[in-house]
């Protein structure tokens, strides 16, 4: 039997690993696979996995499992699990789940095509009665031990080489590309699977950074992201000058067809108040920070291992405010980590209501094996106390944010438009001159309002009429 050389590809987690499938995609299909949209459809199924919550790996086993019984009947899929959770689990995975070929840690993406060809090539010929030979080879082509080496100097160069010759394959984004900066996390957070699974800092060539992103923008791409776990620790010598995140906007903004630059995600520790100048100077610098916080107490920060102080996080956005007045907050927030208590959780709240973020991420905590916390702290929250807590948060949230949204309504804002809406989508019968569209904002506001198709992919003036707590109306 001969597998479909189509691959189904699924993502889940943050936005690296959104970069990583970008990664995936442009590396199979010129490999000679075609990407689809159905995972019936296809002979290579892979997912992209996040290992942040337990939630985020029960989901993917959730969904591994709904293969099985095509895996045992038909033998005519390849199942790869790559990301976060196949580095945390490694051959665990292969053990405990035999309708999986491929284990693939983020520090191995360089490989991956191999691994998937190795694996259809082996199931081909057990089709053909090899099954002992074609079983052994597989088993040993897919072995993720090698994952562990995330520091490894030779891994490093070859995975910056699949960066810098990438070629941007998101069709869900055409105009917006995520560009890595940096890799890996020294922060250590007690709570945090990201330094374990993804590694230790490690900084990109700042002229690699800038290639990637001129190559990107003669491709059509109009918006720049600069990524990073914390992407403003950025440091990279050049001829005895140290350069940071401050100098890589400088030099991507020098591009000319890049049309908008933005940072995720920033650290509260160390931050260069030249960024908050050059939002307010450069027109192509968006007035965006996403800053997570994930808790208001400064005793939750010293138990987090946080390393910054409340204090610290306030001057921050107070000094972004006062560069930049209009500038969008988004933040990040854990609800019920050990030993949180009432106060605890009220000083977060009015951390919320200080700030009045743009948008918040929260979710309750979550033990993740392998942490400090997880080792050495008893997760003593009640669950029914961590989703009360993570509901006061998130409507408190909600209120405020349908509260920021409202001062849009008769302003004008600047769209980058992204393509046709969910709605559009779903209405295969639309008409085609006049639909339905959606873009953000330099503030990533979501706006959605009525254009041609003509209009994707252009920077477009919308006037707003009306909001919700998560959408703007034009």
């Amino acid at each position: 039997m001969k597998i479909k050389n189509k691959f189904y590809i699924e993502t889940m987690g943050c936005q690296m690993n959104k970069l990583d499938s970008d990664l995936v995609i442009a590396q199979l299909s010129d490999d000679g696979f075609d990407r689809i949209e159905n995972p019936d459809d296809a002979g290579v199924i892979i997912f992209n996995t996040c290992s942040v919550r337990q939630h985020a790996e029960d989901k993917v086993l959730t969904k591994v499992n709904q293969f099985k019984k095509r895996y045992q009947q038909h033998r005519d899929v390849i199942i790869a699990i790559i990301g976060c959770m196949a580095q945390r689990m490694g051959q665990q995975l292969l053990d405990e789940n035999p309708q999986v070929a491929v284990v693939c840690g983020p520090g191995q993406l360089h490989e991956l095509s191999d691994l998937i060809q190795n694996a259809v090539a082996s199931l081909e010929d057990e089709h053909q009665k090899l099954a002992p030979q074609s079983e052994g080879r597989r088993k040993k082509k897919a072995n993720p031990q090698r994952i562990v080496s995330l520091n490894n100097p030779e891994q490093q160069e070859l995975m910056e080489q699949l960066d810098s010759t990438r070629t941007h394959r998101d069709f869900d984004h055409p105009f917006m590309a995520y560009v890595r900066v940096m890799k890996g996390c020294n922060n250590f957070c007690h709570y945090c699977i990201v330094p374990y699974v993804r590694g230790r800092e490690y900084y990109r060539p700042i002229e690699n950074i800038v290639d990637e992103c001129k190559r990107l923008a003669d491709d059509g791409i109009k918006e720049i992201i600069l990524l990073g776990q914390a992407v403003n620790s950025y440091k990279y010598i050049e001829k005895g000058k140290t350069l940071n995140l401050a100098d890589v906007i400088e030099r991507v903004n020098e591009i000319d067809s890049v049309q908008r630059i933005r940072f995720v995600t920033s650290y509260p520790r160390d931050f260069d108040y030249r960024i908050f100048e050059m939002m307010a100077a450069m027109p192509k610098v968006c007035s965006y920070l996403h800053m997570p916080a994930q808790t208001g107490s400064g005793k939750m920060l010293k138990a987090m291992n946080r390393h910054y102080t409340i204090g610290r996080y306030d001057e921050i956005i107070e000094k972004a405010r006062e560069i930049v007045p209009d500038i969008a907050i988004a933040g990040d927030f854990i609800a019920g980590y050990c030993g949180e208590t009432e106060q605890d959780q009220q000083q977060t709240l009015d951390l919320i209501k200080r700030v009045r973020y743009k948008n918040i991420f929260a979710f309750f905590y979550s033990p993740r094996p392998g942490t400090k916390a997880y080792d050495k702290f008893e997760d003593n929250v009640p669950m029914e106390i961590k989703k009360r807590r993570l509901k006061e948060i998130l409507d408190l949230q909600n209120e405020i944010a349908a509260e920021y949204n409202q001062n849009f309504i008769g302003k004008t804002v600047e769209v980058l438009v992204e393509g046709p809406s969910k709605k559009t989508k779903q209405n295969e019968t639309a008409d085609s001159n006049h639909i339905q569209l959606t873009g953000r904002t330099q503030g990533d506001h979501i706006v959605v309002f009525d254009g041609t198709k003509e209009m994707i992919g252009t920077l477009k003036n919308i006037k707003i009429e009306k909001t919700t707590s998560l959408t703007l109306f034009g």
